[in-house]
């Protein structure tokens, strides 16, 4: 038998947050020092959950080595100076941590979002103080999709991973908590471009409103 759900663990961008509004300004901001136009804000939603590698790749696909490094610190530069400008939690969420509180489940983020940048965020959204335990990708030598994160976020619950839900939108969230034994959604409303299947990573299921959470934790709370 599924073991019961007595906590849920979320990847942060493009599951319990949209921030892409904030990281694509970023970029563009880059782009615009470079004397490049703005790209399209549908075009480089897509790549938010991939970080800032991924943004600074796309935006300048004719660079490489050190010149796109520098890029890329420079994105995070400014990121860094609108961390919560346009960032917000997803529509659903608050009602998803609502009815978490309200049955006292905890809750957590595993993030391979750096900390200096994760707990600023957290702290402007005050869901700081709400989250049981956070784990940034740099808390640990270890990042998704290495299931080591995931493996410290539910001994921080002092739960078994077993008995941990993840949501995340990326391949790398379902091989990060397959590898830790925990039940894993994949969140079709984050980041996907058009390239990723997430029918075929194997999750347990799939969720195009954070309130699915809901649904699927009433039929494992037993």
């Amino acid at each position: 038998m599924s073991s019961p759900i007595r906590a849920v663990l979320f990847d942060l961008d493009g599951t319990l947050l949209d921030t892409a509004p904030d990281l694509v300004h970023a970029l563009n901001e880059v782009r615009r020092e470079q004397g490049r136009e703005a790209l399209p804000y549908a075009l480089a939603r897509t790549q938010v959950s991939h970080g800032s590698s991924g943004l600074i790749r796309l935006g300048f696909p004719d660079f490489a080595g050190d010149p796109l490094e520098a890029l890329r610190l420079r994105l995070l530069d400014i990121y860094s100076q609108h961390l919560s400008a346009g960032s917000r939690l997803f529509d659903g969420c608050q009602q998803v941590l609502d009815y978490l509180a309200a049955r006292d489940m905890p809750w957590g983020i595993v993030t391979n979002k750096p900390g200096f940048l994760t707990d600023p965020l957290l702290a402007a959204l005050q869901l700081d103080r709400l989250a049981a335990c956070v784990v940034s990708g740099d808390t640990l030598p270890q990042r998704k999709p290495h299931p080591a994160p995931l493996h410290f976020a539910a001994d921080k619950l002092q739960l078994a991973p077993a008995h941990c839900l993840y949501v995340g939108d990326a391949e790398r969230d379902v091989q990060s908590a397959r590898a830790a034994g925990m039940p894993v959604l994949v969140a079709r409303y984050g980041y996907l471009g058009p390239a990723d299947d997430p029918e075929a990573w194997g999750p347990d299921g799939h969720i195009d409103s954070p309130l699915q959470i809901i649904d699927y934790l009433q039929g494992r709370m037993s």
